[in-house]
């Protein structure tokens, strides 16, 4: 039954149609509600149908027990679950994930997937913090990090850092798998995201964007205590100075998206990056130029 219900959604019209053609806010906005139910018998069939659709391991999850299907979503890992890259030169990925469109930015253009290209202006909203913003990164590299549904949800900081500004930009709740990422131009520039913008402790400026999708459009920010979602009203520039240490944890998704990280040129992908690669938090993921 398994293996039939995956054939049936990897068909590309299909796996479209069921994503995207439908009333994706009212969808994400159920979900949210139903997702935080604590009946047993409502999350016991969700988590079983989304084991359904998925392959969920849990058995690096901290408990095995959980309230509802979103307390098992933004699950926490058992102590010693990843291992950080400690390597001073190393920024390691701030999640689990699958490496999607990743390399050196075009100026400020960068793509979602071949023949899809976005600017970096359009991602971060034309605020009036946008051009320092896209200067500081322009010529630089970038990785696309998605998550699956299935995936730990919980997302780190790469690097010793302090996050300096956070900017919140509604948006819609498209499903960003690699389906639609080839059919929707700039998708990532259309969905709920918000840009968070660190600086190391050598002053180097990185670049994390969150983008929530269908589903989700929820996002736990730990350092400015804050749900931003899809009925926040603001505010939506957010100056912060809060100290993050590598591998810390900074947030979690309420379900699976994508994160984008920029940085400026000095930076070079790590090895074994590329498109397709499997990654864990914690595990290299661009290497300064020595």
């Amino acid at each position: 039954m398994k293996n039939i219900i995956h054939r049936l959604v990897s068909q590309e019209d299909l796996n479209f149609l069921l994503a995207n053609r439908i009333p994706r806010m009212t969808l994400t906005r159920f979900m949210g509600w139903w997702s935080q139910i604590k009946n047993p018998w409502i999350r016991d069939a969700s988590i079983g149908v989304w084991k359904l659709f998925s392959d969920l391991d849990l058995s690096d999850a901290e408990k095995t027990h959980f309230d509802s299907m979103h307390d098992c979503f933004t699950r926490a890992l058992k102590p010693g679950a990843r291992t950080i890259d400690s390597r001073d030169q190393i920024l390691c990925s701030p999640c689990d994930a699958i490496v999607g469109e990743c390399g050196q930015i075009d100026t400020t253009q960068v793509f979602q997937a071949k023949g899809f290209p976005y600017t970096l202006s359009s991602l971060m909203g034309f605020s009036a913090r946008t051009g320092e913003l896209v200067e500081s990164v322009k010529n630089g590299t970038y990785v696309t990090l998605r998550l699956t549904a299935s995936m730990y949800h919980r997302f780190h900081a790469p690097a010793n850092a302090k996050l300096e500004h956070v900017t919140h930009i509604s948006g819609d709740t498209w499903n960003v798998n690699p389906i639609a990422l080839k059919r929707v131009e700039r998708l990532f520039c259309k969905n709920e995201r918000a840009i968070l913008s660190l600086r190391l402790s050598d002053g180097t400026p990185l670049i994390i964007v969150p983008v929530a999708a269908i589903l989700v459009a929820s996002l736990r920010l730990h350092a400015i205590n804050l749900l931003l979602h899809i009925g926040y009203n603001g505010p939506h520039e957010i100056p912060c100075a809060v100290h993050v240490s590598k591998g810390e944890e900074m947030g979690w998704f309420q379900h699976g998206s994508t994160i984008l990280v920029f940085v400026p040129p000095g930076y070079r992908l790590a090895n074994g990056i590329e498109t397709g690669t499997r990654i864990q938090m914690g595990n290299a993921l661009l290497e300064k130029i020595q």
